[in-house]
């Protein structure tokens, strides 16, 4: 994969990021804690402030990384950034607005998943990153896109109400874009989106395979 752009200038990018963002990746990791904790709330609303959060760390890793700093080394970020918000609009208006995301924790392998895949981008991820020579600031942080894609999917394989197709698609999207470009530039850590996509398109294909039986998968909508 040819990049316009070294692992040097690459690593320096999230330097800058980190260095201009201050405490934000602790708030962005605790806002997605909180949303991992609303999964087993009962409230109405839950579903609501879940969507509502993950909307948050779309848009900022859109707006603020993509387009506030990515952009400066990698013309593509741009259309990535744009991606990022837009991902971002629609779990605010299908989660929040409308109400349609539901997500529920259940003993199946689904939920089995969606838990490796949340621990991963919460704990494992920047653990990794120290074993791969990573240093503060010069490494990603939760808010930057790939943790925030594993995260993300990991939060909508257990998502039960409507639009689960559609919500999937640019974090699967991205988990091949920035999968593909892991090896390249030496972020080991960024493998898990290898991992979280080939989890995101197994769970396309069987509500496809459902669909066409003309039944919904188990807890689907």
């Amino acid at each position: 994969m040819n990049l316009p752009f070294s692992v040097d200038e690459f690593l320096g990018v999230f330097s800058a990021y980190n260095g201009a963002i201050g405490p934000a990746p602790l708030v962005l990791a605790a806002l997605a804690i909180l949303a991992t904790g609303l999964v087993f709330s009962r409230a109405e609303w839950s579903g609501r402030a879940i969507a509502g959060l993950l909307a948050m760390l779309w848009l900022w890793a859109g707006a603020v990384y993509h387009l506030g700093f990515f952009a400066a080394i990698n013309p593509a970020a741009y259309a990535f950034g744009l991606a990022f918000v837009l991902e971002g609009l629609l779990l605010l208006w299908a989660g929040t607005v409308l109400g349609g995301l539901r997500f529920q924790a259940g003993r199946d392998a689904r939920t089995a998943v969606a838990t490796v895949l949340v621990l991963y981008a919460l704990l494992v991820y920047p653990l990794l990153g120290l074993a791969f020579g990573h240093r503060y600031p010069a490494a990603p942080t939760f808010g930057a896109p790939c943790p925030v894609t594993i995260f993300t999917i990991g939060m909508l394989l257990i998502q039960r109400g409507r639009w689960q197709r559609l919500t999937l698609v640019v974090p699967l999207l991205w988990s091949v874009v920035g999968g593909s470009a892991a090896v390249v530039l030496g972020v080991r850590e960024d493998l898990g989106l290898a991992v979280a996509g080939l989890a995101a398109a197994a769970f396309l294909l069987a509500v496809s395979a459902a669909g066409r039986r003309g039944a919904a998968p188990a807890g689907g909508g």
